[in-house]
């Protein structure tokens, strides 16, 4: 398990990252158009339209890190192309002070996946507990509209009590976010975005001391929208389809017809569920019926209708059925048993790719993704197949820090 950090070392750390390309106006990507395009396989919400970007197009890699510019900490976000491994395009994302990036003695803690994009300092454990990258990329994910125009975020007030969720916009100042609520008193955590970008999704408490999912339009007068209930703040969102709707759990991975999905939660057995018909948590109520993946400790993505990768115990990689639970095939070994007992590495994925024959692999130190400053991770191009050979992923601006959002 890896570890997350406070504002301090992310500007300390990840200066070099801005050198790269974080320029709030990301000048090297050509402007959207208002021409649509059919949408890139999010799975789940091939409904919506995307406007023409570097990041709506097929076969593009898209990867999230933050960094530091002017004095400040941002996100940047790039759409890579997978054969060259050249930026296509670059949108930042610059954060106002107010906006919950880690977790300080003292203040109210925050459940944000943003606290674990920025975390980097192994005294600030994850909030949610588990930091391995099956877990991270998605909840990372989920933060973002299905076009990267738009990231929610959590607003801390002063008094460190109150937190209200909104959300910004890329290449903008950060004087331009926009914060949804502003009672005293709120509690809103967890913000995600919807896919079309136009609500922010979040858990609350209502005055009742319930928790419950909401949402908040971000144009208009962003009045609260009850979505149903929730289990606490400590598992993360993703919202999905059209109309929108969330389900709160980990590793959550839409099947290709977006009638399935993979996901985790306590006391919960089973690893693919059927998407869920309205907003709420992964429950023994909601979860029912459910599959479990033989020997699956992380879920990688779906590679076909009916088939899912796993990471198994042994810390290879396998394909399973996502009706019976049976693994299929041989195990797809990223680091091998010398490898193992000489270096202490382990290998953990992230993503698969739209065409469901490769996926993208972190190779690090145990419990550290971030490695020491000489010893970074080593990402790799896996073929589920074991035909093709393994390509490392080599620029510079792919750091320790990056994760890996989405291969369309």
């Amino acid at each position: 398990m890896r570890h997350i950090v406070g504002r301090a070392m992310v500007l300390v750390l990840l200066a070099m990252l801005c050198v790269q390309g974080c320029s709030a106006e990301s000048s090297k990507e050509k402007p959207d158009t208002a021409t649509p395009v059919p949408p890139a396989p999010y799975s789940g919400n091939q409904e919506y339209v995307l406007p023409d970007s570097a990041f709506a197009r097929e076969d593009t890699v898209i990867t999230a890190a933050c960094g530091s510019a002017s004095g400040g900490v941002g996100v940047l976000v790039q759409a890579w192309d997978p054969e060259r491994w050249e930026p296509r395009g670059k949108r930042y994302f610059r954060l106002p002070d107010d906006v919950a990036l880690a977790d300080f003695p003292g203040i109210k803690a925050i459940s944000s996946p943003l606290v674990d994009l920025c975390g980097m300092m192994p005294t600030e454990p994850s909030p949610y507990g588990v930091d391995d990258l099956e877990y991270m990329s998605p909840r990372v994910r989920a933060l973002f509209d299905l076009a990267f125009t738009r990231m929610a975020v959590v607003f801390r007030n002063p008094d460190g009590k109150s937190t209200h969720a909104g959300f910004l916009e890329s290449g903008t100042s950060s004087d331009n976010s926009v914060r949804l609520s502003g009672a005293t008193g709120d509690d809103e955590q967890n913000a995600v975005m919807s896919p079309d970008g136009r609500s922010v999704w979040f858990t609350y408490s209502d005055s009742a001391g319930r928790h419950r999912i909401g949402s908040r339009p971000a144009e208009g007068d962003h009045g609260l929208s009850d979505e149903g209930p929730a289990t606490g703040h400590g598992l993360p969102l993703v919202v999905s389809g059209k109309p929108p709707h969330a389900v709160q759990a980990n590793m959550v991975h839409l099947a290709p017809d977006g009638r399935r999905l993979t996901a985790t939660a306590p006391q919960v057995f089973g690893h693919v569920f059927d998407t869920l018909d309205s907003s709420g948590p992964l429950t023994e109520t909601s979860a029912r019926p459910a599959t479990l993946l033989s020997g699956c400790v992380g879920i990688v993505g779906w590679i076909g209708d009916d088939r899912v990768l796993c990471r198994n115990q042994s810390g290879s990689f396998q394909a399973v059925e996502a009706r019976s639970g049976r693994v299929e095939g041989a195990e797809i070994s990223v680091v091998d048993s010398s490898e193992l007992t000489a270096n202490a590495v382990i290998a953990e994925g992230m993503l698969v790719s739209a065409d469901r024959k490769r996926f993208i692999v972190a190779v690090h130190m145990p419990n550290d993704r971030y490695g020491s400053r000489s010893d970074g991770t080593d990402f790799q191009v896996v073929s589920i197949s074991g035909k093709e050979d393994t390509p490392h992923i080599v620029h510079d601006a792919l750091t320790n820090s990056t994760v890996f959002l989405e291969w369309r």
